[in-house]
């Protein structure tokens, strides 16, 4: 999939899942070095927020509005994802109160697995996720102009809307 950043093209390893498709499964690390996989997620609605580095300022922006609008809703869980290593994503939360879970993809294999891995700069491609409790990829963005923000609202209405599913 063609994606820019800042108006030079690059291409991810392959076509990100569809809205649809059942969400791939993946394992990769939290803040505390534990694997981390979507399976800890069954049940919950899951916002799935990717970053290419989590030290730019679009990336801190979203990753902190997904971290402040977490405690707004009630059966959805947020991870946000980024290329960068344990010690750069605990730099970055050092002075934050986390509602979200920060996973770093060291080996690159959920970047890889959703097909949004950028070889030519090492990077994922920013990208949001939102999982029904079932698994299936319900709402899906990917930002083609890596340098803006996702809209944060169809994502947060998607997820309210599998939030009202639950009840």
């Amino acid at each position: 999939m063609d994606v820019t950043l800042k108006g030079e093209k690059f291409q991810t390893n392959a076509q990100p899942p569809q809205v649809g498709d059942d969400a791939p499964s993946f394992a990769v690390k939290n803040l505390n070095e534990e694997t981390v996989s979507l399976s800890d997620y069954k049940g919950d609605v899951l916002i799935i927020s990717t970053v290419p580095d989590i030290e730019t300022s679009t990336c801190s922006r979203q990753t902190n509005t997904f971290n402040d609008k977490a405690e707004d809703l009630k059966n959805t869980r947020i991870i946000s994802i980024s290329t960068n290593t344990l010690e750069q994503q605990t730099k970055w939360a050092e002075s934050k109160v986390l509602s979200t879970d920060i996973l770093h993809d060291s080996d690159r294999s959920f970047a890889k697995d959703y097909g949004l891995y950028i070889e030519d700069i090492d990077k994922m491609a920013r990208t949001v996720f939102v999982i029904n409790r079932n698994g299936q990829i319900v709402y899906r963005e990917v930002v083609k102009e890596m340098a803006e923000d996702p809209n944060y609202e169809e994502a947060l209405s998607a997820a309210r809307h599998e939030e009202a599913e639950l009840n």
